[in-house]
């Protein structure tokens, strides 16, 4: 691919992307969502037309109007979304775009057996041609698409995200096919977010970045953080922010009074309320001595207002003398 753009309305999703996808290689893609590689490989697959730009295949110009158009010339896309119709056996999915026909009608047998080459190439024998697709659990499924796409003998063959349903024992078996296929000198372009699966597979990678291919290099040249980077467009840090030092909690004076009186009835009453700042906040109060025989509040009521806050030293029983009431 030389220069492709792609753009819907005002939203330019690819702009002068280049790539180049070779024999015998798995080429992986990398991206965050919404760099572009959904519309690169919609375009590959004949999904969408491209603005501008050219596909070359085999040193010839190609344009794809449909995706039976680009499996017609050996590109075959395996979609993150799957393509099955439930209600159909995994033979009827596998040959529903070709079928083998005998005197104008599908050949069952022909078709059985298709089924069961396809399954067998994808690590997937243990799936029955004739079990209905709704019977199968979501990873089976997902064989069974990898199957299909087999089926039609791709040159190219472009998996996006085809591990994210699949269990472990899966992808460890799809690692095995995919391995076996590029010995077999079919490319492969491998679109996925785990770099652990990059690192296991790829031979080439590819960066893209706001609709952009902005890099392409060997695997294992640079380290996940410089990937990352170069698909953020921005310098990877870490993954986690600074953690802010725990203060030490100091006592910030919310309310002090003084020696205060009050005619003759209260004399050097001083109290002080602060509230503690840092790593646990908690109000706090003290009554300060001494306080005058005179005070209001008996000396024994005083000593409980120490380290309460104000509005509970408020809801203590009063036992003020009865000429006060």
């Amino acid at each position: 691919m030389e220069g492709v753009s792609k753009r819907y309305g005002g939203v330019r999703a690819l702009q002068g992307a280049d790539l180049i996808v070779e024999a015998g290689r798995i080429h992986a893609v990398l991206g965050e969502n919404g760099a572009g590689k959904s519309t690169l490989i919609k375009i590959m697959a004949g999904v969408v037309v491209p603005d501008e730009g050219r596909m070359l295949l085999d040193g010839r110009p190609v344009a794809f109007n449909s995706p039976s158009a680009a499996n017609a010339t050996g590109i075959v896309c395996i979609f993150q979304e799957l393509s099955l119709i439930p209600d159909l056996s995994v033979a009827d999915n596998i040959a529903i775009s070709n079928p083998p026909q005998r005197f104008g009608l599908i050949d069952r047998k022909a078709q059985r057996r298709m089924a069961e080459e396809a399954l067998a190439r994808a690590g997937a024998d243990d799936i029955h041609p004739m079990a209905l697709v709704k019977d199968l659990s979501l990873s089976r499924r997902q064989m069974v698409e990898i199957a299909k796409a087999l089926a039609r003998r791709p040159r190219i063959l472009i998996l996006d995200e085809a591990t994210s349903a699949l269990t472990a024992v899966d992808v460890t078996k799809i690692y095995a096919v995919l391995k076996r296929l590029r010995a077999e000198g079919l490319a492969l372009l491998y679109i996925s977010h785990r770099m652990h699966e990059i690192a296991e597979l790829a031979d080439e990678c590819t960066v893209f970045c706001n609709g952009r291919s902005v890099a392409s290099f060997a695997a294992g040249t640079k380290t996940n953080n410089e990937v990352v980077e170069l698909m953020i467009g921005r310098e990877y840090t870490g993954i986690f922010p600074t953690k802010i030092a725990r203060v030490a909690a100091v006592a910030v004076p919310l309310l002090d009074v003084r020696r205060l009186g009050w005619t003759d009835k209260l004399r050097d009453i001083s109290a002080r309320w602060s509230v503690s700042v840092g790593s646990t906040a908690r109000a706090s109060a003290s009554c300060c001595w001494p306080c005058s025989a005179c005070c209001a509040a008996p000396r024994d009521r005083c000593r409980s207002m120490a380290g309460r806050s104000p509005s509970a030293a408020r809801a203590m029983p009063s036992r003020r003398p009865s000429a006060w009431r």
